[in-house]
């Protein structure tokens, strides 16, 4: 996860996560912690939210009978954790994803696994219609508690370049971030 504080007037600092196109290196990975438990209901809920009604996902005795021997998480679900694992580190200062290729579910995935992630950066240039921002293509893999590649695929990503992200302190920000009434202004 990248952190860092933004001072924003004397004595006050604003919480700040992300990473902008100037502090990507070609090469470079990044771990994304904290790993993160599936459950059962994540599951459930999940493949009632997105409709998908293939029972291997929620029918115990369906699971027991299929060559996993057990139901299985749903692979959008596997994908979208992965995703949000890496935020922090490789989009949070995104302006959008660009593409995404090679999406690969090389494991099952069970309701208790745990799964962990990390990124590695594959390239980056300078964006050739906004001179505010650059495009940077990571390779991210999931594992498995137990170390197995269950996910991976790539995306390119179009990152703000440093003084333009959306939470860039401004000039004329006000320590309490815009329009926010200070402490104690019950407006």
């Amino acid at each position: 996860m990248s952190h860092s504080p933004v001072k924003i007037a004397p004595g006050r600092y604003r919480e700040s996560f992300g990473r902008h196109y100037e502090d990507f290196v070609v090469g470079d990975h990044y771990e994304h912690r904290p790993g993160r438990t599936l459950s059962e209901t994540d599951n459930t809920w999940f493949t009632l939210l997105t409709m998908n009604t293939h029972p291997l996902h929620f029918d115990a005795e369906y699971g027991k009978a299929s060559e996993f021997g057990r139901c299985i998480v749903a692979s959008p679900l596997t994908l979208a954790v992965i995703v949000g694992m890496s935020v922090s580190d490789v989009s949070q200062k995104a302006i959008a994803n660009l593409g995404w290729k090679d999406i690969r579910m090389t494991a099952p995935v069970y309701p208790g696994d745990t799964l962990y992630a990390e990124s590695e950066v594959l390239d980056k240039r300078e964006s050739k219609s906004r001179p505010t921002a650059g495009v940077v293509t990571v390779r991210t893999r999931g594992r498995n508690q137990y170390g197995t590649v269950v996910c991976e695929f790539e995306r390119s990503i179009l990152i703000a370049k440093r003084g333009f992200a959306v939470d860039d302190p401004k000039p004329g920000d006000t320590p309490t971030g815009g329009d926010a009434p200070a402490h104690g202004d019950a407006r």
